[in-house]
């Protein structure tokens, strides 16, 4: 591993509505998420899963802890993940305790000014579901639909953004392909097809029960995409096509099925979240390549590429006219150099792509804390924070104090611009503008371009409403 760890370039001027943000997710970190699928999986001897969450960083009661640090680190937004399993324990029974604690949660974040960005699924699903077959059930959309529902009427005003879903490609291939996740289905195609058209609909049937109840929240989900460099002489080392410039008949049918459905679904939403992590570098026959063992490779094995993103953000760009969210993106590795580094080399090339014509309104990091990764236990230490297994107190690391200066930088440089950008509506919810006219199924936008029925805002009329634009 070289020991060269360049500090962050100037990103130059960044959209006046751009967020800086971090993330987690409910069963990574809440701990005690005994009513799901993932924790039947751990304690199942024979699935991949190394080790239970049990406490995992016990944020269920800690949440405060964590919403300090968001603050200290000196962020715009926190994007949290709802457990849907604590919402709702039993098919239609739902706990109006668990929904308080996460508007108690919410409330705390926008009195301490912070944009919230709420993920209503990554990755669980309820037992009573799961035991129903999960996204295989032909009941899973409406069941998503009804927690969307009950999730929007109870904290859909204090919501500012809102994901539906997190990487349901991920849970569609991790639990069909290559069976890691429940329910551990190995090369399932027929079972990938079925599970990929339930979470396309869940996703649709959730955004619009979120639009029906209160709040102004936008709508959209992240979706996990990955650059791919196929070698046709199957030497990782010659330049290779990288995905952003294959020819989209190339994808066979499971690597179509893993990308093109989500980016279709998004093309009707406020936004598209984009969570890249590496570059994976296949042969011929589209198989995945040794790579040479000079290359320097990230602790989880794959090869070291936080430029990847510069591949994947133009292919979305490409493929969706919505603004798009560098939703979660970070490294596992316990020199904190190595992720200051990995974080700014991706920044810079996320800045490019932006260069290049990209609409992209932010960029959160993962994650917040060391947590749970899945199969892999709380070994993986992607986190901006330390927590001790035993106390469970947080410690910022030195990149929680490079990202604070990052976002500090930023936010001297948004002030002094003088020009408005331009954008779509993703205005954050306030008292002062919750009317406003650019909710999708409200009162048409007074800006809407009729031809595509998107709300497209010049400056004037419509970004002068708005707080804050992620």
């Amino acid at each position: 591993m070289t020991t060269d760890h360049p500090r962050p370039t100037d990103l130059g001027e960044l959209p006046s509505n751009w967020l800086w943000g971090v993330a987690t997710s409910s069963h990574q970190v809440e701990g005690g998420n005994v009513g799901n699928d993932w924790w039947q999986w751990e304690h199942d001897p024979a699935s991949p899963a190394t080790a239970s969450s049990g406490d995992a960083c016990d944020s269920w009661h800690r949440w405060r802890d964590d919403l300090a640090l968001v603050v200290d680190i000196g962020l715009d937004a926190y994007r949290f993940s709802l457990e849907w399993s604590r919402v709702e324990p039993a098919d239609g029974e739902v706990s109006l305790a668990a929904l308080a604690r996460y508007r108690e949660m919410l409330v705390a974040a926008r009195e301490a000014g912070l944009t919230t960005v709420v993920t209503l699924a990554s990755f669980t699903l309820p037992r009573w579901l799961s035991d129903r077959g999960g996204w295989l059930s032909a009941d899973a959309p409406r069941a998503f639909a009804r927690y969307c529902t009950t999730v929007g009427a109870h904290l859909g005003d204090l919501i500012d953004v809102a994901f539906t879903m997190n990487e349901p490609n991920s849970v569609a291939g991790e639990g069909f392909i290559s069976g890691a996740y429940p329910p551990g289905r190995v090369n399932d195609v027929d079972a990938l097809r079925v599970a990929t058209a339930g979470l396309i609909e869940a996703h649709r049937r959730g955004r619009e029960a979120l639009v029906s109840g209160p709040g102004t929240s936008r709508i959209g989900l992240s979706v996990a995409i990955q650059d791919v460099a196929t070698h046709a002489d199957d030497d990782p080392r010659s330049p290779g096509i990288h995905r952003d410039r294959a020819p989209v008949a190339s994808e066979d049918e499971v690597a179509h099925l893993l990308t093109t459905p989500y980016l279709d679904a998004a093309r009707d939403d406020d936004f598209v979240g984009v969570q890249t992590y590496l570059t994976q570098h296949v042969g011929s026959r589209g198989q995945s390549l040794d790579l040479p063992s000079d290359w320097r490779l990230a602790e989880m094995g794959y090869a070291f590429s936080p430029e990847a993103v510069a591949h994947t953000v133009p292919l979305v760009a490409r493929h969706v006219d919505v603004p798009i969210i560098a939703s979660g993106t970070g490294i596992s590795t316990a020199d904190e150099a190595e992720r200051i580094e990995y974080f700014s080399r991706f920044l810079t090339a996320l800045r490019a792509t932006i260069d290049a014509g990209a609409d992209v309104r932010g960029f959160f990091a993962w994650c917040l804390l060391d947590g749970f990764e899945w199969t892999l236990g709380m070994e993986p230490a992607f986190g901006l924070c330390s927590v001790d297994p035993v106390t469970f107190d947080r410690a910022p690391k030195e990149s929680a104090r490079w990202y604070r200066d990052r976002a500090a930088t930023a936010a001297r440089t948004r002030r002094v611009q003088s020009a408005v950008v331009s954008g779509r509506c993703l205005a954050r919810s306030t008292r002062s503008d919750r009317g406003h006219p650019c909710r999708r199924g409200r009162r048409p936008c007074p800006c809407r371009d009729r031809q595509t029925s998107r709300g497209t805002c010049p400056p004037e009329p419509c970004r002068s409403s708005h707080p804050r634009v992620p």
